[in-house]
This record gives C-alpha cells, structure tokens and sequence, in this order.
C-alpha cells in the first residue's frame, strides 16, 4: 500500500505527490521515455532515425540534450513513442 500516489513502471512504484517540484516532474517524464527506449532497445541514433520516418526531423545531440534535462514538450514525448511503436504507457496509483 502506497501513501502518495506513484507511476509504476514494470511492476515498480515511483511515488510522488502533488507538490513535487518541477524538476522532479521531469526527472519523471525523462524516465518514462527512456525506459521505454531501452525496453524496445532503441538508440538515439535509431530514435533519431525513427523520428525521421514519422516526419520529425532531429539531430542526434538534440535529442540527447533533451532527454538528458529532461525538458522537452508533450508533443515531442508523443511523436518518440509513436516513432518507436508504443501504444500506451501506464500511469497508476
């Protein structure tokens, strides 16, 4: 039993609440995104690649960039997992 709310995230809770900071929020969306890269094994040059074939056109070092602060808008999110063939992603208490 959780006290706060949490993603889970292949059977694992990450707790957070309603007051986390900002930086904390996109800690939590960097880890969605590439946990879903590494379990679909993907690089950041095939992501690259991928983003290509959907019509996003991006560098390499960019994308890293914005993974690595972790700040990059919804949008993007959406077109990375559609590039690589996610249908959902599970958010849960």
């Amino acid at each position: 039993m959780h006290k706060g709310k949490c993603i889970v995230y292949d059977g694992v809770c990450d707790e957070w609440s309603a007051n986390v900071a900002d930086t904390e929020w996109e800690a939590k969306v960097k880890g969605l995104l590439k946990a879903e890269l590494k379990r679909r094994n993907v690089s950041y040059a095939q992501l690259v690649e991928k983003l290509a074939a959907v019509g996003v056109v991006d560098s390499e070092p960019n994308i890293r960039n914005k993974l690595s602060r972790g700040k990059f808008t919804a949008v993007f999110l959406v077109q990375c997992l559609e590039a690589i063939g996610a249908t959902s992603l599970r958010l849960a208490e």
